[in-house]
């Protein structure tokens, strides 16, 4: 196989060259947000596996998540520096070694422990593989590649959701993480001969800078709105995501089997339909899809706090993923449009977006406490309030 090819940053990549990449990136974002979610669906079963309760095990989702968001404001500047491969090539490597071992974990404490590590080389992957989209792709034609992208990550949840419930009976909680950890080396090693090789990135902001930067980004009206979305926007779905698995064991007494059947449909609107959003959101702008979207969410939230049945719940899991496809990958097609570092830029905007995961998973859990139909509320209650303020504040995202 040939070398992979160098281009410096900003020139674009013939249509084949663009094809190769977007295939591994959308591969590694499949597999990263399979990993990540596969865990949710299945902690009642690590409960038991532990002897702990669902509230203990439960923490090793905000342990990944959080970690994930911090270091990826590291990984934006470095990679400004070293270039996205060797982070992407060096981030699939370690993640895939440490999602292994995870399988070896002797108890929840340690299991907690390997989440946090896992996170923070998870958090490489995507979040620059973003970045290398923001590099090719004119802003023009963004949102159809972003869309395959954030395609490949709401197939992985779907998968990951879904495999994670029907698969633990069958390998263990052990062999998911032992398949996972295999699946992600062999895509590093494609990867390997499929990243270009660019050049470092024209606008690289030194070291004793980085802290300045992010605040620029943050003094810009245009920025402050869309990370604040980005923000609130993983708050609510992950609130409510991450615990759905509980809610369908307590709501419909179901096993492992009905738990992942139920979660199937979640991340597969965004996976089927997340190019054609990009495309649309290009050639008419964001200023309207993203309100929509997160009223999409709302509706959901509030279908699911009156107990409907299955049915009806198994529906509103599949467009509750919609709502997620029609706003998170539009923030990431703004974020790469500012000046500036566009490694700063997204890697502030990957550390907001996992900062809500983890925040959005323990506020709903504090929540618990008063029963899901008042948590769903609230959170279906937060995202119609900012779907109406989106209206006004988005509304210059249109085509440029």
């Amino acid at each position: 196989m040939s070398a992979p090819p160098t281009w410096p940053v900003g020139s674009p990549l013939n249509g084949r060259a663009r094809s190769a990449l977007l295939a591994v990136v959308t591969t590694a974002a499949f597999l990263t947000f399979a990993q990540a979610f596969m865990v949710a669906p299945i902690l009642p079963q690590l409960a038991s596996a532990f002897g702990t309760g669902v509230g203990t095990v439960g923490l090793s989702v905000p342990a990944y998540l959080i970690p994930y968001g911090l270091m990826t404001l590291f990984w934006g500047p470095l990679s400004d520096r070293t270039g996205r491969r060797p982070v992407i090539l060096g981030s699939l490597l370690i993640f895939a070694a440490l999602t292994a071992a995870t399988a070896l974990a002797p108890g929840a404490t340690a299991f907690i422990v390997m989440r946090i590590a896992t996170g923070i080389a998870a958090s490489g992957v995507v979040p620059i593989s973003l970045v290398l989209i923001g590099d090719v792709f004119p802003f023009a034609e963004r949102g159809r590649a972003l869309g395959w992208l954030f395609g490949g990550m709401a197939g992985g949840i779907a998968v990951g959701s879904t495999a994670g419930a029907l698969a633990e009976p069958v390998l263990g909680w052990n062999g998911l993480f032992l398949v996972s950890g295999l699946s992600i080396l062999l895509v590093g090693a494609l990867a390997a001969f499929l990243l270009p090789r660019p050049h470092r990135a024209p606008t690289v902001v030194p070291w004793t800078e980085v802290a300045t930067g992010y605040q620029r980004l943050l003094a810009n009206v245009r920025g402050a709105r869309t990370y604040s979305y980005v923000l609130l926007n993983a708050v609510l779905h992950s609130g409510i995501y991450t615990w759905l698995g509980v809610y369908l064991v307590q709501r419909f007494d179901l096993g492992p089997i009905g738990v992942g059947l139920a979660l199937l449909g979640y991340g597969v609107p965004g996976f089927l339909f997340g190019p054609v959003i990009g495309r649309l959101a290009d050639k008419y702008g964001r200023a309207r899809i993203i309100p929509l979207g997160m009223v999409t969410a709302a509706a959901c939230a509030f279908v699911l706090a009156v107990d409907p049945p299955l049915p009806v719940v198994v529906a509103s899991i599949a467009i509750l993923s919609l709502g997620y496809d029609m706003t998170q990958p539009l923030f990431g097609g703004i974020v790469t449009d500012f000046p500036g570092s566009t490694g700063q830029a997204v890697g502030l905007m990957a550390f907001a977006l996992f900062l809500g995961f983890g925040t959005g998973s323990l506020i709903f859990q504090t929540m618990l406490g008063a029963g899901f139909p008042l948590a769903l509320g609230v959170f279906g209650g937060g995202a119609l309030i900012a779907a109406t303020l989106a209206l006004p504040l988005f509304r210059s995202e249109r085509p440029h």
